[in-house]
């Protein structure tokens, strides 16, 4: 097994344990749905990233999801979420991250799309089962 791909997986198991503990959070009635939607963010960027990984690309350390999803696009891999979303989900992983005030960027709804979406799409990828 090449570097790359035991890195890829990697990335994937931690998207999927976001991915879990997003749909826990989001289920709790009594947590704010930004904190929710933070392990949203979180599972899409290291899925992009496993994706990256997986085809010998290099990512930069951030978490714009766009940014993440153009430098793919550009590598002739096509992400199946639009930008316009990708860019609403990026703000839950940092700048909404220490604010209380609340914020609705997307329903849990939406950012469950989302996460759905590219966390199928990696998997198809790069080969991977779900986790």
């Amino acid at each position: 097994m090449t570097p790359q791909l035991e890195e890829s997986q990697r990335l994937l198991r931690l998207a999927h344990r976001d991915r879990k503990a997003f749909e826990a959070l989001l289920q709790a009635t009594d947590v704010d749905p930004a904190v929710a939607c933070f392990h949203a963010q979180q599972a899409v960027e290291k899925a992009l990233k496993a994706v990256m990984c997986f085809r010998d690309l290099e990512y930069p350390r951030t978490h714009d999801l766009e940014e993440l999803a153009g430098r793919l696009e550009k590598a002739g891999l096509q992400p199946p979420i639009e930008d316009a979303a990708l860019r609403r989900l990026t703000p839950y992983a940092v700048r909404f991250r220490y604010d209380d005030e609340p914020i609705s960027l997307l329903s849990g709804s939406e950012a469950k799309q989302i996460v759905y979406g590219i966390l199928t799409w990696a998997a198809s990828v790069t080969g991977s089962g779900d986790g």
